[in-house]
């Protein structure tokens, strides 16, 4: 038997517990908790074929009073001893993509976000538009694209056109930037034609995760009129290995920033879903931006009532983001457009003046939110390292 010892200023402890999917060599991948620096095989130490699965899926589909039974267990495990044919450090593991993507939607819930970059491309008109403190924007994504954390990503390709040229060309993006974000994963759906309160968000979302939507700001710009982001956001989603159980940010719950004019009453929390969650944001190893998650707008059960409220099904698996976090600070800024605004005041990274990504840099995302005992858990991370673009221009 292993006995884990767990810091007391461990991220990974009692209060956090995130689930994921993890194989050891020559076995196949399966479901696991980090406690500490290890991983817990849930197969093996709880015996449920359910954990020997690939992907959460199955196991997040069994419902809410599931979730919370099998916290209850992991904890009482990992309280004493672990079989020892179920611990392994955590350095001989590899992580894979937690879940099977479902549906994939993107929001845009960060005000800071929202009218930094009105008045980056509408200079002189109102950062927001007209509907924006009316309903949580988003658009959906390509649920195919979610990678996780590690997988490397290659530049991608499509039409460019600059403002002072007269017709696109095809060629490599050379915008290429990041968008820190967190994502929210259901883990039990809601049938065709049935909209998911603001309430009853907690009975389906399993937990959250690091998210980072890579964006081709240059392909965006030329193609989103009139129906938005397509091919400039579609080619990679990076998500972090570690799931982090919704049970365990409670003590991250705090207000949203205040809502003018009053949503409307299917918008309308009981007790609010801001989280006080910090974010961490490197760039070739060095830090460039902490973007405070509190200050969201809209929170992710209103994001979920709006995503639902015409009656749009969800299901085990389904993948919705909040969209960049930024806070009022420059250093606050989740996405290098805005972090450089529109790449005229480049910041200095190891010493060399940068804008956007180049091709051999490495991102990695990182964030923290209170626990129920005391100090901080952590979601781990989300890195991606850039390639060259298959196709030369």
């Amino acid at each position: 038997m292993t006995t884990i010892d767990i810091p007391e200023d461990s991220p990974f402890g009692f209060a956090n517990l995130p689930y994921g999917v993890f194989s050891t060599p020559g076995t196949r991948p399966r479901i696991g908790v980090r406690v500490a620096d290890w991983v817990v095989d849930l197969a093996a130490a709880l015996g449920d074929d359910v954990f020997a699965q690939p992907t959460l899926n199955p196991f997040m589909a069994q419902g809410h009073r599931r979730w919370a039974e099998v916290r209850d267990r992991v904890t009482e495990l990992v309280s004493g001893q672990v079989p020892d044919k179920a611990a392994h450090p955590l350095g001989s593991v590899r992580m894979h993509l937690p879940i099977q993507v479902g549906d994939y939607v993107d929001f845009y819930a960060s005000e800071h976000h929202a009218a930094n970059l009105g008045r980056l491309f509408r200079p002189g008109a109102p950062p927001l538009m007209p509907n924006w403190k009316h309903l949580p924007v988003g658009y959906h994504g390509r649920a195919g694209t979610v990678v996780v954390s590690g997988t490397d990503i290659v530049r991608p390709c499509g039409q460019l056109k600059a403002p002072d040229e007269d017709a696109p060309r095809f060629g490599a993006s050379r915008r290429l930037d990041i968008e820190a974000e967190l994502g929210f994963i259901v883990g039990t759906g809601s049938p065709l034609g049935t909209p998911v309160a603001c309430d009853d968000f907690a009975e389906h979302v399993f937990g959250a995760v690091l998210v980072n939507d890579w964006s081709a700001r240059d392909i965006q710009s030329w193609e989103y009129v009139p129906l938005g982001p397509f091919l400039g956001k579609s080619f990679a989603t990076s998500i972090s290995a570690w799931v982090v159980p919704l049970q365990a940010l409670e003590a991250a719950r705090v207000p949203t920033p205040p809502q003018e004019p009053k949503p409307l009453d299917y918008l309308r929390e009981g007790e609010p879903w801001g989280l006080d969650i910090d974010l961490t944001v490197q760039w070739n190893g060095q830090e460039v931006s902490r973007p405070p998650y509190r200050e969201m707008y809209w929170s992710p059960a209103q994001m979920l009532a709006h995503m639902t409220v015409n009656g749009a099904a969800t299901r085990t698996g389904d993948l919705f983001a909040s969209g960049t976090v930024s806070g009022p600070g420059k250093h606050q800024r989740g996405a290098f457009i805005e972090l450089t605004w529109g790449g005229k005041e480049p910041v200095q990274v190891n010493g060399e003046s940068r804008d956007f990504l180049q091709d051999g840099d490495e991102v990695v995302i990182s964030a923290t939110a209170p626990a129920s005992t005391g100090g901080h858990l952590s979601f781990g991370e989300v890195r991606g390292r850039v390639l060259p673009a298959l196709t030369s221009e």
